[in-house]
């Protein structure tokens, strides 16, 4: 879900590392096969151009029936709104102590053994790979309704991106400390602790404190599944048709999740900006906040009625239930699986091309170096930051029930849900162009719109680019688990399969949809690396 949203896709442009000269005719045969793509996507899955405003009339006509919202038990709303607080945090620690020590395995200038760096590397795909959902469905059904099949989710999934990027980190450290320490004796461990740790940790907290904001969106919906969290109210909510409570209880996320961002950003700043009048100020900042999270932390464990013994004795049921996916079964389901397997990677395509038409326009007014005036800025950030707050699966069910059971549905959600994801990476890549071309038409008179296309955009275009690629890459791997709702895709079967302990089909899916996630994450990765 949003995913996969996600992580931040690699730098680009032409200040990125070691960039790789575009291959010539590479972005036209691109555009035309994504324009070729879209249109097939579209006929198979009938989403008509029309779609989106039909579905506008639809959820309005929703969305006043879910007027004036409500809170009908306030106490266990807040509670609820607490716990999903606390498991994000918690699953984000969880992780990051787990991919310290995998980081240093899997990059290339710390593994000790090049076979050490491929299975390093394979449990870091495969984290990344495997929605969050998806690991929470599991673990509920080995483990039982409650909070710690959603940690143990998030915690998992989080590997994925917070392994890849604390070992990107270690790659581009300055092997000269290294050879320093190294030169005094010192082992390996030394060396690592010494050299490498003080390189990546402004790295490795950016990265830390942006996964809890992504991990707090993701740990709404895991209620969906019965993994803990405030995601139960809500489905009870919907499923009841008791629209007023549903946006009551929707307010509310909104809230957290606004506030968790802002906060987030505030903490961003005051720790990755250093105090360069005032070190001990610095020293102070960071004292702070590594105390706050060590106390949410233990809170974590009183306040959700965790047993840290918990956290080591998962493993064995897991693996009982995971078991039963071996040998998959794809007889059972037979053409049905890859007809849906399609549909989801449809949904995908349609989604991303229609989330890259609506989101750049948006991007480039939420740009504070662009935009016409102060208030247009404020609208499209506010714009932006609304979007993103509401997780994905949660704008499917307000399809699903708006528009019915289907692939439209899905589509509608991932492309409304794409704006919030590719509009904030436009808007900061449009912030980050050299100002002199700018300044240069801007001399001889050219006009707001010819600044646009002659100074912003050919800047820009590199970064536009590879961040609708990874957008793709996000909302392919996020359809694959809309079906819990009914929005279409794989999802469905998976869940469906699981419901009825049809494990050995369900193990059959699993496999189908880490190859689509996998496949479209190293096409998508290869044609950025070779366009920017």
């Amino acid at each position: 879900m949003t995913t996969e949203v996600t992580e931040r896709p690699a730098a680009s442009g032409p200040s990125a590392p070691n960039r790789k000269p575009p291959w010539p005719g590479l972005l036209q045969l691109v555009a035309t096969a994504a324009v070729l793509a879209t249109i097939v996507s579209a006929w198979s899955i009938d989403f008509a151009p029309t779609a989106l405003i039909d579905g506008f009339d639809e959820v309005v006509a929703l969305l006043e029936r879910m007027v004036p919202p409500r809170l009908d038990d306030p106490g266990r709303i807040a509670g609820l709104a607490v716990e999903t607080l606390l498991m994000a945090v918690l699953g984000t620690v969880l992780a990051a102590i787990a991919s310290v020590p995998l980081a240093f395995m899997a990059a290339r200038n710390t593994t000790p053994h090049p076979a050490v760096y491929t299975v390093a590397r394979a449990i870091i795909t495969f984290c990344r790979a495997m929605p969050d959902l998806l690991f929470a469905v599991l673990f509920v059904r080995a483990l039982g309704i409650g909070v710690l099949p959603g940690i143990l989710a998030l915690a998992l999934h989080s590997i994925g991106m917070l392994g890849k990027l604390f070992a990107d980190a270690i790659e581009q450290t300055d092997p000269g400390p290294r050879e320093a320490v190294r030169s005094t004796g010192a082992g390996y461990f030394r060396e690592m602790l010494n050299a490498v740790v003080p390189q990546v940790m402004p790295a490795w907290i950016g990265t830390f404190i942006y996964r809890i904001d992504i991990n707090l969106r993701m740990s709404v919906v895991l209620g969906f599944v019965g993994a803990g969290g405030i995601g139960f109210a809500l489905q009870d909510a919907l499923r009841g048709l008791i629209y007023p409570r549903a946006l009551g209880i929707v307010c509310v996320i909104l809230a957290i999740i606004v506030a968790m961002e802002l906060l987030a950003i505030l903490i961003r700043r005051m720790l990755l900006t250093p105090e360069q009048t005032s070190p001990a100020r610095d020293r102070a900042t960071r004292f702070a906040f590594s105390g706050l999270l060590i106390g949410t932390v233990l809170a974590s464990f009183v306040v959700l009625k965790i047993n840290p013994v918990s956290l080591f004795t998962w493993v064995l049921p897991s693996i009982e239930v995971f078991t039963r996916m071996i040998p998959p079964n794809f007889d059972a389901l037979g053409s049905e699986l890859f007809v849906a397997a399609a549909q989801t990677v449809a949904i995908g395509v349609v989604s991303t091309a229609i989330g890259v038409v609506l989101s750049i326009p948006v991007g480039i007014l939420a740009a504070r170096n662009v935009t016409p005036n102060p208030a247009v800025y404020w609208f499209a950030r506010g714009w932006i930051l609304l979007v993103r707050a509401v997780p994905e699966l949660i704008l499917a069910v307000v399809f699903v029930a708006a528009l019915g059971l289907g692939p439209i549905a899905g589509t509608c959600a991932l492309a409304i849900g794409s704006v919030g994801f590719l509009a904030k990476l436009v808007a900061d890549a449009v912030e980050e162009i050299d100002p002199g071309p700018m300044e240069a038409v801007k001399s001889v008179g050219g006009g707001w719109w010819k600044t646009l296309f002659a100074a912003v955009i050919p800047q820009s275009m590199p970064a536009m680019v590879g961040s609708s690629l990874y957008l793709f890459d996000v909302n392919v791997r996020t359809s694959t688990i809309l079906g819990i709702v009914g929005a279409g895709g794989i999802g469905y079967l998976l869940f469906e399969s699981i419901r009825t302990l049809n494990f050995d089909v369900a193990g059959a899916i699993v496999i189908v949809i880490f190859v689509i996630v996998y496949a479209i994450e190293r096409l998508s990765g290869w044609i950025r690396s070779r366009l920017v």
